[in-house]
């Protein structure tokens, strides 16, 4: 059961497993770097939405596979993706100004929340 609120906590509250375990700056560290690669995302215009059929057609597989494989990444950035997506922001895999760069940081948040929850979850407070 610890296990679960860790990695429901981490993917919530970006550093939320740190959190939890008393690791505060590690909390403070993945907190900042995950709400800032949000953030500046969302300023370029990166997507947030799954690619559609149409989006994705004339592309070859390694490109289609990488592109589903950074819409599912995507959502790991936990909290910041879905206060955006109750927000209202919901930008497709083509539109807006410089949306490859925004798309980029909005993958990289969800990474490196990922990183967070595991390394949480692996190694508890004191070790």
């Amino acid at each position: 059961m610890k296990r679960v609120s860790l990695i429901l906590a981490g993917w919530l509250l970006p550093g939320g497993g740190y959190l939890l375990t008393r690791r505060y700056t590690q909390f403070g560290i993945s907190l900042a770097l995950v709400t800032a690669a949000s953030i500046s995302g969302i300023a370029l215009g990166g997507s947030n939405l799954f690619p559609t059929s149409a989006d994705l057609t004339g592309i070859d597989t390694l490109t289609w596979l990488m592109t589903k494989a950074g819409s599912i990444t995507k959502l790991l950035a936990g909290g910041p993706y879905l206060l955006a997506r109750l927000c209202g922001y919901a930008q497709s895999i083509f539109q807006g100004h410089l949306h490859e760069y925004g798309t980029t940081l909005l993958v990289l948040a969800g990474l490196i929340n990922l990183l967070a929850l595991a390394d949480s979850v692996e190694q508890p407070a004191g070790n």
